[in-house]
């Protein structure tokens, strides 16, 4: 294949893009209303939805957001930054995919596209195009987050960040001038105070600029920069106990799950009294025959004192299939517009 074919070639897989939808678009609240009538997973996403606007409507209530999986490619991102943005969430714990390989990838200018069917992944890699199942990611363009990253660790200090205060340097950066896309999850909750931790952070285009980072210091005898994920369960055990009364949007499982809801505990091992979390919300696929269930069952988890069992509910849904409706739902219900924004960012101030 020639230079010129594969260019063309190229350009035609990467012809259309993914369009991510937003809360204030349309209402779902007589979808949600008439989901309450029926049975199986569309009562699960009414009750999920009911639980979300009591954890909005309970003034002493902090809502944290949890992310896993790749919903923020697949068309959902701006519905995690409008959640953000109109203070319906205090705190996010996500994996690093989400935030860097999507979010941040996009706030430098970059688009996720739709795959087209039928194209033999041997000819992807030839490309340069990355798949997630039906999405596809211009390679290049992936190398050119990563080298972001890699400069922005160049210029900060060198020595131990939390993922919450590295993360909070890439809002600032996007917020000097530096975003090609306005409205970012990042820099929007950069702005809104809001922290964002990822527990597993360098399992990402972060990674790759931060080994290039730290190799590259190591070999001219210079300090570098590290990542300490021991803060970041410090750090967000602090919002927890600053919170007293919280309540989990949980979108897929896995670490940013687990990391949450084991703040309870942490607490209790420093000699803390914490509440459960009181409200909690998990939407995922993930199958419980395995003993895991992506973190295990919300009930499960009330064993190991981390969740209240009251106000809990599984939905075993894929994501993007649901959450659009639980958000919108939400966001027209209007709780938010009373709320209290905690901006938890602020804990971590330098004085």
């Amino acid at each position: 294949m020639t230079a010129d074919v594969q260019t063309n070639k190229k350009a035609e897989l990467l012809s259309r893009t993914v369009e991510h939808v937003a809360i204030d678009q349309y209402d779902a609240r007589p979808i949600i209303d008439s989901m309450r009538q029926m049975s199986f997973t569309s009562r699960d996403t009414a009750r999920a939805a009911d639980i979300l606007t009591m954890a909005l409507e309970d003034q002493a209530c902090s809502t944290w957001l949890t992310l896993a999986g790749s919903t923020s490619a697949g068309g959902c991102m701006h519905i995690y930054r409008d959640m953000v943005k109109y203070g319906m969430i205090d705190a996010i714990v996500s994996t690093g995919a989400s935030i860097v390989d999507m979010d941040f990838f996009e706030a430098l200018g970059f688009k996720h596209y739709q795959a087209q069917a039928n194209v033999d992944d041997r000819d992807l890699r030839a490309l340069y195009i990355d798949r997630i199942y039906d999405t596809y990611i211009d390679e290049e363009e992936l190398q050119a987050c990563d080298h972001a990253i890699y400069e922005i660790a160049n210029a900060l200090e060198p020595r131990p960040y939390s993922s919450r205060e590295f993360i909070h340097e890439m809002g600032k950066w996007l917020a000097d001038g530096n975003a090609k896309k306005a409205g970012s999850l990042i820099q929007t909750a950069y702005e809104e105070g809001v922290p964002i931790f990822c527990p597993a952070f360098t399992d990402s285009s972060a990674g790759f600029g931060l080994v290039k980072h730290q190799v590259e210091r190591m070999k001219a005898g210079k300090p570098y920069l590290t990542i300490d994920s021991v803060a970041d369960f410090r750090e967000l055990t602090d919002i927890k106990l600053a919170a007293g009364t919280t309540g989990l949007f949980m979108v897929g499982g896995g670490v940013p799950k687990n990391f949450a809801q084991d703040t309870v505990v942490c607490a209790e091992i420093l000699g803390h009294e914490a509440e459960m979390h009181k409200y909690a919300i998990q939407v995922t696929v993930a199958d419980v025959r395995d003993g895991a269930c992506s973190s295990s069952t919300l009930k499960e988890a009330c064993s190991w004192g981390k969740v209240d069992v009251t106000w809990e509910q599984m939905v075993f849904a894929e994501a993007t299939t649901v959450v659009p409706l639980i958000a919108s739902d939400a966001w027209h219900r209007g709780a938010w517009k009373t709320r209290n924004r905690r901006r938890w960012a602020d804990l971590f101030k330098k004085a």
